[in-house]
């Protein structure tokens, strides 16, 4: 028996949380939200230090090698997303829509287009002006690159999702080709602002544009717990 969740969502802030736990409760949610059991669920995360790889990504992308990402404390992960390599560490914003697109009406591309209008009105919230057409997915800021993007969907609901650059140490960039884009350059809302912003300020005003932009009534909770009763678990 379904339950009738159409235009409810819930934001659940997990703090940090290592990249393989956080894939976890992707999958556990995937399965209640496709089955329209629960309700539309955003995850938001700090990574500790980690490449991704999508699923067109390159071993030799990520410039380094095992000593060093040992010495660098980086852990490596090969994902079903879409997209190539990136990178995810504390100070990033990385949110994890589990989002039913038959329930809302769109079909990946314009979910696409839909995270990068939340991460650009994000962050005009906070006066960068950022872009997305005219450039490789994801959200820029002039050519600077501050918000990447990487889904997969499946039984049309998605998993994986965004990270916005908030304060991250950004020379974690160094090691690998961002993308697939060796000419790449990366930036932070820090970093365009001159001044520390902080993932929790950042997260409270992105959550509400993801519920204006996708129609969605949010609750928010910043407990765990939350997620495993939404999950069923």
């Amino acid at each position: 028996m379904t339950t009738d969740v159409k235009n409810q969502a819930v934001a659940v802030s997990l703090s940090l949380v290592p990249y393989r736990e956080a894939w976890d409760i992707q999958l556990r949610l995937h399965t209640e939200v496709a089955d329209g059991h629960k309700p539309d669920t955003l995850l938001i995360v700090e990574h500790p230090h980690v490449y991704t790889l999508g699923r067109r990504g390159q071993e030799d992308d990520i410039l380094v090698d095992s000593a060093e990402l040992a010495r660098l404390d980086v852990e490596v992960h090969h994902t079903d997303r879409g997209g190539e390599v990136t990178y995810h560490g504390p100070g990033q914003l990385v949110g994890y829509p589990i989002l039913n697109l038959r329930r809302w009406g769109g079909g990946p591309l314009k979910y696409v287009r839909a995270l990068e209008r939340v991460l650009i009105e994000t962050l005009a919230e906070f006066g960068v002006s950022a872009e997305s057409e005219g450039h490789p997915t994801g959200v820029w800021v002039e050519d600077r690159k501050i918000a990447a993007i990487g889904v997969k969907v499946s039984r049309r609901t998605t998993t994986h999702g965004f990270a916005l650059n908030v304060c991250p140490n950004l020379s974690y960039f160094d090691h690998i080709v961002p993308c697939g884009m060796p000419e790449s350059r990366v930036t932070s809302l820090s970093l365009e602002l001159g001044r520390e912003v902080v993932v929790g300020d950042v997260a409270a005003v992105l959550v509400e544009r993801f519920g204006s932009v996708f129609g969605l009534r949010m609750e928010q909770s910043f407990s765990s717990p939350l997620v495993d009763s939404v999950a069923g678990w």
